[in-house]
């Protein structure tokens, strides 16, 4: 049986809790304005909770500048909409191209092996990528950017996961049966990622990668 790694825990975070007290507006001085990319990734990390913990509708700017201990001035600095502070959330931290190669992860003759290593190396079951894969998810329903951004996500997947199979298999593949069997591991892929949302069972990958090798070069 093919095992798949566990994702090492996302980064540590410097927030304030909810009920603290941001600076006020425009105490922001012009130093931190022009270079604090630490206020930056306060802001996202800010976002990204809330966002995740509360929905994006229901959650209010001022909110996310108190939780990330800024002035609102230095949010809309960075996010002149709310909307921006989203769409940079997918485009740095779940980007919809995951990778550029699959090199040092398709190995020839070792079809479920690949499959598992190519999961592992796009790490949607990393904590961090759960969270945002969670607002990815409840938000594709509402928001064009958002169903736009899975869309793309989806299609690289499909793109990377064909490449991988066309590379590890022993022999060329069938165009048809390499798509269908590429839909059914992302599919899998983007379960496993989607269902930490709801606390219920998590589909084993590696189980996955072997059944569908097996059928792959049945």
């Amino acid at each position: 049986m093919v095992r798949v790694r566990t994702a090492g825990p996302g980064r540590a975070r410097a927030l304030v809790p909810d009920g603290s007290l941001s600076p006020p507006d425009g105490s922001s001085s012009a130093g931190e304005v022009a270079g604090s990319g630490q206020a930056r990734e306060r802001i996202l990390d800010a976002a990204e909770d809330l966002f995740a913990a509360d929905g994006f509708d229901a959650t209010p700017t001022a909110r996310i500048a108190r939780r990330a201990a800024v002035a609102k001035g230095l949010l809309f600095y960075y996010f002149p909409r709310k909307m921006d502070l989203l769409r940079t959330l997918f485009a740095e931290r779940l980007p919809a191209q995951p990778l550029c190669s699959v090199a040092g992860i398709a190995v020839e003759g070792d079809v479920a092996g690949s499959l598992v290593r190519l999961a592992d190396r796009i790490g949607l079951t990393g904590h961090h990528s759960q969270v945002l894969s969670a607002i990815l998810f409840r938000e594709a329903s509402t928001h064009p950017d958002v169903r736009d951004h899975l869309r793309a996500l989806y299609t690289a997947l499909m793109e990377l996961t064909e490449a991988v199979l066309d590379a590890a298999s022993p022999r060329k593949l069938d165009h048809g049966r390499r798509t269908a069997a590429a839909g059914t591991f992302v599919a899998v892929l983007l379960h496993e990622a989607n269902s930490h949302r709801f606390d219920g069972p998590v589909p084993d990958l590696g189980a996955t990668a072997e059944i569908v090798s097996g059928a792959l070069l049945a």
